[in-house]
């Protein structure tokens, strides 16, 4: 196991696939930590020896027969008793959810290497939500924005704002400003022959 790991959270998914690159995993709604676009997860790997480290990329509602049944059926409710039904649906048979992760990094004991994975996750494996102090140390350097920018399955300005800000927002309000202009000086550097997608994408992470 890895030392001096955080506190157990709990796990907020199982892994279906995955490939050095990215990785998918499975969950249910309702769920106290339901996936959310660009946030940080991690995953055992190496036999629970290192974790790969990821940004959530994409997140797809699976498709449910019953569902097709409902809406097929909607027009013959009213709409107070079709709410009641859709509630009763999703409070019984729970919504399943698969979420797309990028990884950009993993951890080995207490140092975090921001670059693809020597392996991917296992199926099955627990997909854990990064507490804040994980993303606060992952994001202290910020090679993970190139694998970020080259990705060529996730929308990687989307994605990369996104992760910007939550790794900002993991901050003290005093360094946070500071961390954003830190972060849009290395997207300068690497977007400096794409002025146009620097441009949209400083405006979405300025302080």
């Amino acid at each position: 196991m890895l030392a001096n790991s955080p506190s157990p959270i709990t796990h907020i998914g199982r892994l279906l696939r995955s490939s050095t690159q990215q990785f998918v995993f499975s969950c249910r709604v309702p769920h106290p930590e339901v996936p959310q676009f660009g946030s940080f997860v991690r995953a055992p790997i190496q036999q629970n020896h290192s974790e790969v480290i990821g940004l959530i990329s994409n997140i797809v509602v699976t498709d449910d027969p019953m569902v097709k049944e409902m809406a097929a059926a909607a027009e013959h409710y009213s709409d107070e008793t079709f709410e009641a039904l859709v509630l009763d649906q999703r409070q019984r048979l729970n919504i399943s959810i698969e979420a797309t992760v990028l990884a950009v990094g993993y951890r080995r004991d207490d140092k975090y290497i921001q670059a693809l994975p020597p392996q991917p996750p296992v199926t099955l494996d627990k997909i854990h939500s990064c507490a804040p102090e994980e993303i606060r140390a992952f994001t202290a350097q910020l090679d993970f924005l190139r694998l970020i920018i080259n990705a060529t399955e996730a929308p990687s300005d989307e994605l990369m704002a996104t992760a910007i800000s939550v790794a900002a927002d993991t901050r003290p309000a005093a360094d946070r400003q500071n961390y954003l202009k830190r972060a849009g000086r290395e997207c300068a550097r690497l977007l400096a022959r794409d002025l146009t997608r620097l441009e949209n994408l400083l405006r979405r992470i300025q302080p």
